[in-house]
């Protein structure tokens, strides 16, 4: 395997590779929140911060001509449900938080697509973070 098929994707990369690139994007960048989250027993005591990025792509198709929220996804919901989320559950694993919001994500009309990050900031004292993404198309 070479090194150029371990290089991070950017977003945009994902779209055009997706059949994406006439798609509109929203984004909500480096939410930080705390989360319950972790396997081991001292994660489970405590919350953890962690920063959740998040892109959704809307339907290319759309068009915003009064200059109205109805004619657009509102981010508001997303940052509403990621908050709810971190407040009310517990989750073993950043690949399961990612899940959910990425659920939430796709339900929602207007997005045909959505990509989720989760960073946990203070696992190890030697690095930024920690974390997990995901991208999904409808």
């Amino acid at each position: 395997m070479t090194a150029r098929f371990l290089q991070a994707r950017t977003t945009t990369e994902m779209a055009v590779a997706s059949g994406l690139s006439r798609a509109r994007r929203i984004f909500l960048k480096n939410f930080t929140t705390s989360v319950s989250i972790g396997i081991h027993e001292s994660e489970k005591q405590a919350k953890q911060r962690v920063i959740v990025n998040v892109d959704l792509f809307l339907d290319p198709e759309g068009k915003v001509v009064r200059d109205h929220i109805d004619e657009t996804v509102d981010y508001d919901f997303v940052r509403k449900e990621i908050a709810e989320l971190a407040e009310g559950f517990h989750f073993n694993l950043q690949e399961t938080f990612c899940e959910r919001i990425l659920a939430i994500c796709l339900a929602r009309p207007g997005v045909i697509a959505a990509r989720v990050s989760s960073e946990k900031l203070d696992v190890y004292p030697d690095c930024e973070s920690v974390g997990f993404e995901i991208f999904r198309a409808k």
